[in-house]
């Protein structure tokens, strides 16, 4: 089974996320997309509570009957290196062929990953074009160009018609509901 890793913050998940993982699972042929939320940051990035960024790619990526969202991250002991969590995958699915998909803005980034090397050999990089940033194996840029960090800006501001109705545009409607209800980005 040809499975994608999709692994991140998402804080909060949001369109390009979706996009992406639709085209793993639709044009490049993947048998199952596993989107798995870090569960602490390796490089110590604040974030918002796991168990409210697994709900909220729960709900974004509900529609995709090939996507898995995973707590696998919740299991393992910290600090989470990504060569650990696709170590304990492997484990579990010694079927899988395992690809990692980043975006090519994280490939200037990968000297700062714990043991890159052992990573690409694990699940070589499927990488997809970013803005800003060179080189993608599928030649694909999926738009919209999406920041979660202006994301989080845009909810704290969710009150605002306007700015509503951009978040409408980027991230799913469940996503916003669950995030406002939790009071997630206040």
């Amino acid at each position: 089974m040809q499975v994608a890793f999709f692994g991140g913050s998402f804080d909060p998940p949001h369109v390009g996320h979706v996009l992406l993982s639709a085209y793993l699972g639709t044009v490049a042929g993947f048998d199952r997309v596993l989107v798995a939320p870090v569960f602490g940051h390796a490089f110590d990035k604040p974030l918002s509570p796991f168990n409210h960024r697994l709900r909220m790619c729960e709900l974004a990526f509900a529609r995709l009957p090939f996507v898995e969202v995973s707590a696998i991250e919740s299991t393992l002991e910290a600090p989470n290196y990504t060569l650990h969590t696709l170590q304990a995958i492997k484990q579990a699915h010694p079927d899988w062929q395992l690809r990692l998909a980043i975006g090519s803005d994280v490939l200037a980034d990968t000297s700062q990953w714990y043991q890159f090397e052992a990573v690409s050999a694990l699940a070589p990089p499927f990488v997809f074009a970013r803005r800003g940033a060179a080189e993608a194996e599928s030649g694909t840029r999926l738009l919209p160009e999406v920041s979660s960090s202006e994301l989080r800006e845009k909810l704290r501001r969710a009150g605002d018609p306007a700015v509503r109705r951009v978040l409408g545009e980027l991230v799913a409607p469940a996503v916003i509901t669950y995030a406002i209800e939790k009071g997630l980005y206040r």
